[in-house]
């Protein structure tokens, strides 16, 4: 008589235990690898933690030579940089704009008095914006006495209008922002040549911590101005540059 032999069970247990299931990870597409990487920090981050530093010249000096070396030859940035002797002393943080141009002029109402060409100025400041063009013109009440201020920016105001008032009168400080100003210089409404002082509004910051510099249309309005004349006039020596 033949054995029966009992049947084997342990496979079908086997089957029915649970099995670790592992998921395969689809691969990050370029986008996704993008978004993991390190995030640039913008620059309102970095001026946020960075101590306010005054401007110096070499800080324009260093602005000319960053926008213009992948346009020009080497020999070509040399012409661009300016005497040492054309910059007046910076402001250290410490003034308001009526102080800091008393200091840089202080023979201004002798200066203001002979001063009889129209289509010109004797100073300039050039600003980020309107607004803040606005706030340097009332901040320099003290220094300008009777002198004739002219705001040259776009907003609001009309360049025909602008080019009919320089036609008209004297005018002894002009505050306005790069790109009019340029394009008045363009139109040949503003004669360059008159100029004694020219002072960038270089330390000041807007609501997001920018510098004028630190704005792109304004940094290239800036260098196109400073090609038309004003680095052949600070090579001469007839006119001066301020960081206020």
């Amino acid at each position: 008589m033949q054995q029966e032999t009992a049947p084997d069970n342990t496979a079908s247990e086997e089957a029915r235990q649970p099995k670790e299931c592992f998921l395969r990870q689809p691969k990050k597409t370029k986008t996704e690898k993008a978004k993991t990487k390190k995030r640039k920090k913008k620059i309102t981050e970095i001026l946020a933690k960075s101590e306010p530093k005054p401007g110096a010249p070499e800080d324009l000096q260093q602005l000319l030579a960053d926008y213009y070396c992948s346009r020009r030859s080497v020999i070509e940035l040399e012409e661009l940089r300016l005497p040492e002797s054309c910059f007046l002393q910076a402001n250290d943080l410490t003034h308001s704009l009526s102080s800091y141009l008393k200091e840089i002029c202080p023979k201004w109402a002798k200066l203001r008095k002979s001063h009889s060409e129209k289509k010109s100025v004797l100073v300039l400041v050039i600003c980020s914006s309107a607004v803040r063009a606005l706030e340097l013109i009332r901040s320099m009440t003290a220094f300008r006495g009777d002198s004739k201020v002219m705001k040259l920016f776009a907003k609001h105001i009309k360049i025909q209008e602008q080019v009919r008032l320089l036609e008209k009168r004297v005018v002894h400080l002009g505050v306005g922002t790069p790109g009019r100003i340029k394009e008045l210089v363009k139109q040949g409404a503003l004669l360059l040549n008159p100029l004694r002082f020219l002072v960038f509004d270089w330390n000041w910051r807007d609501q997001k911590l920018r510098r004028m510099m630190d704005i792109p249309e304004i940094r290239k309005e800036t260098c196109e101005l400073l090609e038309m004349g004003i680095l052949s006039l600070c090579k001469s020596e007839s006119l001066k540059l301020g960081l206020f």
